[in-house]
């Protein structure tokens, strides 16, 4: 009787411990979706500027002249609607026209496993 007791107490002690590493490797999955996300938003954002010498109006104006196949999902908040847009400067020659949309950070309010949050990522 012992030695089960003994066998499932080593049982539950590694079943505690691949639960805590499961955990955190899921959150480094999303964390390096969400880089990689940031990165291809922001590289469509500058071969956008590059192209036409404006800012896109939003993110969809990027999927809708073929820069990206569809706004990608924030991994955090599972919605492609959060993404906190950084308008533009607006230009001084013509005031006029809506700035657009320089840099984009996620709209997920958590902490990352650095301390840093989510929404100021660069």
């Amino acid at each position: 009787m012992l030695e089960l007791m003994v066998v499932m107490t080593l049982i539950v002690v590694l079943a505690t411990m691949g639960m805590t590493q499961y955990k955190s490797s899921q959150i480094y999955a999303k964390e390096a979706v969400l880089k990689e996300d940031l990165f291809r938003l922001r590289d469509a954002i500058d071969q956008f500027y590059a192209d036409k010498g404006t800012y896109p109006s939003t993110l969809d104006t990027l999927v809708s002249d073929g820069y990206l196949r569809k706004v990608p999902d924030d991994p955090f908040t599972k919605s492609n609607s959060s993404w906190q847009t950084v308008p533009a400067e607006p230009d001084p020659s013509n005031p006029t026209v809506e700035p657009g949309v320089y840099d984009v950070k996620s709209g997920a309010d958590a902490t990352a496993l650095d301390g840093t949050k989510y929404s100021e990522w660069d």
